[in-house]
């Protein structure tokens, strides 16, 4: 069986999101299939500038094809456009104007899924949103299954995607949210997928006493990892913490970890260590009490996954459907929807280190219930053996 993935960007300094994602399970099915990547030049997902050289490379022994971005976005002009299509009545050739704006736009990448398509049994294109997927999906809509990282942002009700979203042989989706919110906006229960995510490497050891020593932190905190701005939550994180402090004196610490584009706070008990190396952030997760995640818009969260895979709770932003699903799923997380409840759950979990401890056990049987690599490999060939049953 050969089997195409074709993503925005890919390779080992992409570390986090749909491409990470992406990246994890090419290399785990490749012990099944003969795994080969379509990418684009890009690393810089904010520009989509071409980066690395337009040249076939391996990487991490699978063969990587990347083409160049023939025009890299202007964020300004981008988010002006995509304003103007949220707040106001607007055609669908605004939308399709968004969507070359939204890049990244490499019509090359197109032309080589239209060329290879005999080559390779399916495509399995990660990422509605972007112009590769819009365009590969339509290209080869019988191979194409699509993993579509969709998270309940006003951009899923574009017109456009209604009819993409029936085009696919099969949907590989990261959540039971996710696969309700597509469903019910294109009605497309006909095409066959699973709920299967992604699995996570979570190293043999981590030490949280080693990350207190190397960063210099006493006492107990709460962490949060990730790209820090206003959509991740991080602003209501920030002005929550530092209430919860002044209203309860807690001893506890926030750490950040992560690159920022927000102002962090003057305050003591704040600290953001930046980009950290894995084995760091681990050990960062290992030593805290709780992982905040204060998120709006999650499809899946593999940091999540990673402190449950750890035996960690969670205290989880509400308003993401997601989040709020897996910890009533897992029970190994509280959410909250306003500050009140914030600093009730944040107060308990701080404070019993009995239920952090029965909540960190639930969420690990979580993890490998769901999320241990053997369940997603055996998802990914269960979804494609169907496909090969059906007509």
């Amino acid at each position: 069986m050969r089997i195409c993935f074709v993503v925005q960007r890919y390779g080992l300094e992409i570390n986090g999101g749909a491409e990470l994602h992406c990246r994890w399970v090419a290399e785990h099915m490749s012990k099944y299939w003969e795994v080969e990547v379509l990418t684009t030049q890009a690393y810089d997902y904010v520009t989509w500038k071409n980066h690395y050289p337009e040249t076939e490379t391996v990487i991490n022994g699978i063969p990587v094809r990347r083409f160049p971005v023939t025009r890299p976005r202007n964020p300004e002009v981008f988010g002006r456009l995509q304003d103007y299509i949220i707040e106001n009545e607007h055609r669908e050739e605004d939308e399709f104007a968004w969507l070359e704006e939204e890049g990244p736009l490499s019509p090359a990448l197109i032309d080589a899924v239209k060329a290879e398509q005999g080559r390779f049994d399916y495509f399995i294109f990660f990422s509605y949103r972007y112009y590769h997927s819009f365009h590969g999906i339509r290209a080869v809509p019988g191979k194409s299954i699509l993993v579509p990282t969709a998270e309940h942002d006003p951009v899923i009700h574009f017109r456009i995607f209604k009819d993409l979203f029936r085009m696919p042989r099969a949907f590989v989706y990261n959540s039971c949210e996710e696969r309700a919110m597509i469903q019910g906006l294109s009605r497309n229960e006909a095409v066959p997928g699973d709920v299967v995510g992604v699995g996570t490497e979570v190293p043999a050891s981590s030490d949280g006493a080693r990350f207190r020593a190397k960063f210099g932190i006493g006492g107990p905190y709460v962490i949060y990892v990730g790209r820090i701005d206003e959509n991740k939550g991080c602003h209501k994180l920030f002005e929550y913490f530092l209430r919860f402090k002044n209203e309860t004196g807690s001893p506890a610490q926030l750490v950040l970890v992560g690159s920022t584009i927000l102002p962090i706070p003057d305050h003591a008990d704040v600290r953001h260590l930046g980009f950290l190396s894995e084995q760091d952030k681990f050990d960062g997760i290992d030593g805290a009490e709780v992982l905040m995640m204060p998120s709006f818009y999650e499809s899946l969260s593999m940091v999540t996954l990673e402190a449950w895979a750890m035996g960690k709770p969670v205290l989880a932003n509400a308003a993401c459907e997601v989040l709020q699903g897996q910890c009533r799923r897992s029970n190994g997380g509280f959410y909250y929807e306003n500050y009140e409840e914030f600093r009730e759950a944040l107060r308990l979990l701080l404070t019993d280190p009995a239920l952090r401890a029965a909540m960190g056990r639930n969420g690990r049987a979580y993890f490998s219930a769901n999320y241990a690599w053997d369940v997603i490999e055996n998802k990914y060939l269960a979804i494609v053996a169907g496909l090969e049953r059906r007509p």
